[in-house]
């Protein structure tokens, strides 16, 4: 499967963040420190996604997982410990062990469905936050693990790659925002052919009856099983490229309930069980919050519409207000997502037959 092969959206996604830093004058700043993050909240979504979307599990303790990326990559990096592994070790190793994780804790609960599914995800979540907290001696607490600052390739010190114009380190600006890039369009090649396979159409099947599916001989413990790892690893991969970017992994706040909830909102206004909808609710939901608001607070204050900074005034202190309006007006008239796949329009939006037809 290749690239061309994706749907038009994503290509295009994809095409105009792989140009925009090749447009002269373009802010550097904005594209470390608000497109990479961009990009990892994407990584995340999706593979909530496929939990949610594809299999039918209600999930609210993915954001535990993001974290678990983030500080596998900083306890694996930072000086204080003596492990000092490179990038790409790190990633690979984030990935396996979240993916391990969401394994571990889901196979006691896979009896449960439905709003006991999401209580038990939610406890693990929130278990995640407070052994953050209390291991200080491991997490740094409050504080975070910094600075993340790996080589890229086992062995190798870091190539001077100024002479190609990306900046003196790949950690910085392009060269980890085209790695981050990279990894959002492997991932959609990923999810696409794994959507298309036998395990893709299994995972469709329990979503919609899983006592039909398990009378035609698949085995719901095992797909269920199968649908958290593949989330829960992207979730940690996405972790990862977070806190390499960030150059560290923030505290605990930057991993709970909220960005659990945030991310299955993206998921709900773009379109759940459709990558192109989700990368879209990202845009409008995540872009909205980390990208377009600033710029208009910023720009509010230099019309002096806003020249004390009063919160009230401030685009920033109405999001979460912007987000439920959002919400209730895409539950309200459009139930089925902004961009929905096929199986959710057809579902939601099948024509009444003809009169006399």
């Amino acid at each position: 499967m290749t690239l061309a092969r994706l749907p038009w959206f994503q290509i295009l996604v994809l095409a105009t963040f792989a140009a925009y830093p090749l447009i002269p004058g373009t802010n550097a700043v904005r594209g470390s420190a608000q497109f990479v993050p961009l990009f990892s909240f994407a990584i995340l979504a999706l593979g909530l996604n496929v939990v949610v979307g594809n299999a039918g599990l209600l999930h609210l303790g993915i954001a535990a997982f993001f974290g678990i990326g983030a500080y596998v990559v900083g306890i694996l990096t930072v000086p204080t410990f003596p492990f000092h592994s490179s990038f790409l070790v790190a990633m690979v190793l984030a990935t396996v062990i979240s993916a391990a994780v969401g394994v571990a804790t889901a196979a006691p609960t896979l009896r449960l469905r439905g709003d006991y599914l999401a209580l038990v995800t939610l406890g693990f979540g929130q278990i995640f936050i407070y052994a953050v907290r209390n291991l200080t001696n491991v997490t740094g607490g409050t504080q975070g693990l910094t600075p993340i600052l790996p080589a890229m390739l086992p062995g190798i010190e870091d190539p001077d790659t100024r002479a190609l114009g990306l900046g003196p380190t790949w950690r910085g600006y392009p060269s980890f925002y085209y790695i981050s890039l990279f990894a959002l369009a492997g991932t959609l090649v990923f999810l696409r052919n794994l959507e298309n396979s036998r395990l893709g159409r299994a995972w469709v099947a329990i979503r919609e009856d899983e006592l039909a599916a398990s009378c035609m001989g698949l085995n719901p413990a095992r797909l269920k099983l199968a649908a958290i790892a593949i989330g829960a690893g992207l979730a940690g991969m996405a972790g990862c490229l977070y806190a390499t970017g960030l150059k560290g992994t923030a505290g605990p706040q930057a991993f709970d309930f909220g960005r659990s909830m945030i991310t299955l909102c993206c998921l709900i206004l773009g379109g759940l069980g459709n990558r192109s909808g989700v990368l879209l609710g990202v845009l409008l939901l995540i872009g909205f919050d980390s990208v377009l608001t600033p710029e208009i607070d910023t720009w509010l204050q230099e019309q002096r519409v806003n020249p004390e900074g009063k919160q009230y005034l401030k685009v920033a202190g109405w999001r979460l207000f912007v987000f439920g309006l959002a919400l209730i007006l895409i539950m309200r008239y459009r139930p089925e997502g902004l961009l929905p796949g096929r199986r959710q329009r057809h579902e939601l939006h099948t024509e009444e037959p003809t009169p006399g037809a």
